[in-house]
């Protein structure tokens, strides 16, 4: 178990992953976050921890990766304890100006995560992503639910997948949106690295579906706060083409969790269709409408 000597211990009861997460105190009062994974699920954990390591030196307000190891329940990682509140619960009751404030600090924080290159030798991200599309427009046609002008979705992706040739490859976070952040003393504060991985940088925006939901200024400022409020339009292309993947590969992954999420996801592509337009346009109708 960690070196650090706790004298409290709490279950933290949220997100997806397998990892058991505790609220753990110290002796001196200092609160950490204690996650456990599995034995059967932690092969890369330590990667994870050192990778986690190199964002943190760029001095990206993070939950800050403090201690790596293993214990009898698998192995472990400990990290500093964000005080703060939910971005997605939080951000929305702020007035306009500051909701696209943080939005743009939260597009400046993931411009400096990506400053993390690919390791050499990584796989052409043409043929990286473009198996995954195909992949995702298989498992939709396999679906037994469809989306109402689903058919766009596949025909954008279809006339737009030359857009990946030669994108450049990064370090991504692997889950950023407003959902894994946190304000902490009225600042944007990134949690939840564990689904991190390496690509094209842009893709990093295709759940920025979430974060437009939760507050479209917010997801205004952070388009412009990565871009220095000079957006290329190829990067709407793109963005275009990255959701629409990501939209058809989401029905078919709710339909084992139930109804629930099964409606989650079909309200959301139908929200989806309409901020393109049903895939007439590529700019989404959330950006800027409300600045």
């Amino acid at each position: 178990m960690p070196e650090i000597k706790f004298v409290s211990k709490e279950p933290v009861n949220k997100g997806w992953s397998c990892d058991q997460k505790y609220c753990v105190t110290a002796q001196d009062g200092s609160k950490y976050l204690l996650r456990i994974t599995p034995e059967a699920k932690s092969a890369g954990r330590e990667d994870m921890y050192r990778m986690q390591k190199k964002v943190d030196a760029l001095g990206v307000p993070m939950c800050r990766p403090v201690e790596f190891g293993r214990c009898e329940e698998g192995v472990y990682i400990l990290q500093t304890w964000i005080d703060g509140e939910d971005a997605g619960e939080a951000v929305p009751r702020l007035e306009g100006p500051q909701q696209y404030a943080l939005g743009l600090e939260a597009g400046g924080i993931l411009r400096k995560i990506h400053s993390i290159p690919a390791p050499e030798g990584i796989r052409d991200w043409e043929a990286r992503f473009g198996a995954k599309m195909d992949r995702k427009i298989r498992q939709y046609r396999e679906c037994p639910l469809q989306y109402e002008g689903g058919g766009a979705l596949i025909d954008y992706i279809d006339q737009n997948r030359g857009l990946i040739k030669g994108r450049p490859q990064s370090y991504q976070h692997g889950d950023y949106h407003i959902g894994n952040m946190m304000i902490e003393n009225g600042r944007i504060v990134i949690i939840d690295f564990d689904r991190y991985d390496f690509g094209d940088p842009w893709e990093e925006f295709n759940r920025i579906v979430w974060t437009a939901q939760a507050s479209p200024l917010f997801a205004s400022g952070m388009v412009d706060g990565y871009f220095e409020r000079d957006v290329p339009m190829e990067f709407w292309r793109l963005l275009a083409l990255y959701i629409a993947s990501n939209t058809l590969s989401s029905l078919p992954w709710a339909v084992p969790f139930g109804e629930k999420e099964v409606g989650t996801m079909l309200a959301q592509g139908k929200e989806i269709l309409e901020w393109y337009d049903g895939m007439r346009r590529v700019i989404p109708a959330w950006y800027g409408a409300l600045c």
